[in-house]
């Protein structure tokens, strides 16, 4: 008998026929000997339908209200899904986030996962029943409900399984594994059959949408396999596991982007210590996470231009907390930003041991007339800010130009 975590999406719950189906799936599974503990999103859509009624009623939503709202969309999927499994003759409970006892810290609408509760999980299956949880939310340690943020029901599945010593995490979608890039945007885009926790805890947290970063996270930790695979057929999908050599070989595995990116930039801040934790301490503060950050000085005239990437969303709550750091800093040149950019990145463990990666990357966007204006990298990636307009071609043009869309073949020679 195997234990076995299963998660499905939105897409895959989207309404109550959709339920039955998953349910339906899901015994199949049991029926073969196995015991099932099920992670369920909030039907497609669901998710934004609620935020908007926030935004009706406040511009700026108080975030612990946000998650009491937010946390009722999976309430919704696992009580239908409960409800689908009896009527098809079998035993099923269902469990809220503050039921099992996921414990997280306070950080409301982005929280982060700091204990689980097996026991009424464990009895439940004991009893022979399928085990249906609300994926995306937890308990804090003053009762308050807290929501993991989006892609959050991945997380839950993860750390579920981690925390049962589950024998396998399958992570259901509306896709059929993690593709060389978008393939919405590239007809060329191919599925990969294994990939690392490294890169894929890079693609995540490049703009990925097929994993949660957090989710990864636990599955690299705890040493957890991640089958990430299509709730509507049975084709194997992609396999998030430890490094081989064979994925080293690759130089490239995939290209990714993120839309959801602000550029901001405070000019004029007088160049001397201790300017810098005065503009980043507030923001940290406010929990608003910085990417990508560039300091540059102005020669001559003592003061320097810093300039950083946050989330889109965070964009006028990051703005609005510079007000009041300009005019303690002194800074000249106020506060300008855009909303209207896109960070491109390209990612492979094999970049390791090949040169030349970043310059091919740069080449081909000059070579389509792309303009990069901030550049990161990592061992295992490279990053570009530019422009939102110029998004799908650079996806395309990077994709070919490192053939990602051929089928892979071991390759000895460095890149130049």
């Amino acid at each position: 008998m195997a234990l076995i975590v299963q998660k499905f999406g939105g897409t895959s719950v989207g309404n109550p026929e959709k339920i039955k189906n998953v349910a339906s799936r899901v015994l199949g599974k049991k029926n073969e000997g196995n015991q099932m503990v099920v992670v369920l999103s909030a039907m497609s859509g669901e998710t934004n339908r609620l935020t908007e009624f926030a935004m009706a009623m406040q511009k700026i939503p108080d975030t612990r209200e946000m998650d009491v709202l937010l946390s009722s969309g999976e309430q919704v999927t696992i009580s239908l899904f409960a409800m689908a499994v009896k009527a098809m003759g079998d035993d099923c409970i269902s469990l809220l986030g503050d039921q099992v006892k996921i414990v997280t810290d306070s950080s409301h609408t982005k929280a982060r996962i700091e204990s689980i509760d097996t026991e009424k999980i464990t009895a439940s299956l004991d009893e022979g029943k399928v085990v249906v949880v609300a994926g995306f939310q937890g308990v804090d340690e003053h009762g308050n409900i807290t929501t993991l943020g989006r892609g959050g029901s991945d997380t839950t599945a993860v750390a579920l399984a981690a925390a049962l010593n589950a024998d396998a995490c399958e992570i259901f979608t509306d896709v059929e594994g993690v593709y060389t890039t978008d393939p919405n945007m590239c007809n060329t885009a191919r599925k990969i059959d294994r990939i690392s926790y490294d890169e894929m805890l890079e693609l995540a947290s490049l703009g990925a949408k097929v994993l949660d970063i957090r989710s990864v996270t636990f599955a690299k930790q705890y040493n957890v396999p991640i089958h990430v695979r299509s709730t509507f057929t049975d084709t194997e999908g992609t396999w998030v596991v430890e490094e081989d050599k064979e994925m080293e070989g690759r130089i490239v595995s995939g290209v990714t982007y993120n839309r959801n990116e602000a550029r901001i930039t405070i000019s004029g801040v007088p160049d001397q210590p201790g300017i810098a934790t005065k503009i980043f301490t507030p923001i940290s503060n406010a929990d608003i996470i910085v990417d990508m950050i560039i300091q540059n000085q102005n020669t001559g005239e003592g003061t320097t231009d810093m300039t950083f990437t946050v989330l889109r969303s965070d964009y006028e709550r990051t703005v609005k907390l510079l007000d009041s750091v300009v005019e303690s800093t002194g800074a000249t040149g106020g506060v300008q930003g855009s909303e209207t950019i896109t960070k491109i990145s390209i990612v492979g463990v094999g970049m390791r041991n090949h040169s030349g990666i970043a310059s091919t990357m740069f080449s081909v966007l000059a070579n389509e007339g792309i303009n990069i204006s901030m550049i990161s990298t990592s061992e295992i990636k490279v990053s570009c800010i530019i422009e939102e307009k110029y998004t799908e071609l650079a996806v395309r043009a990077l994709h070919d130009a490192f053939e990602l869309g051929k089928d892979y073949v071991a390759v000895e020679e460095t890149l130049v």
